[in-house]
């Protein structure tokens, strides 16, 4: 349980597979960040991880943080407060649009 957040320690993202070292278990979690990043730019939110507390703040334009668990609480939560729905894979988030 995390001290900072209430949240239990995760097992990790199915992404997670074959890192072998703390370092390396890092690196990929903040490079899946800044790809979240990337996707929820479009709908002006972002996405913070702090690399010790377990799942992301969501950081609304007007300032409010929402803690989430994992990404399929981000994409949810994203929606409720981008007053639509936030599907990571549309052309919105994509940059296509």
């Amino acid at each position: 349980m995390c001290s900072a957040c209430g949240f239990p320690a995760l097992a990790g993202h199915w992404s997670d597979a074959g890192v072998s070292s703390p370092g390396d278990k890092m690196r990929i979690r903040f490079t899946r960040l800044a790809i979240v990043n990337r996707l929820l730019k479009p709908y002006r939110l972002a996405a913070h991880d702090d690399g010790a507390t377990p799942g992301f703040q969501l950081l609304a334009p007007d300032g409010a943080r929402v803690m989430v668990k994992n990404l399929e609480e981000l994409w949810k939560e994203a929606g409720r407060i981008a007053g639509t729905a936030v599907d990571p894979l549309s052309a919105r988030a994509l940059g296509d649009e």
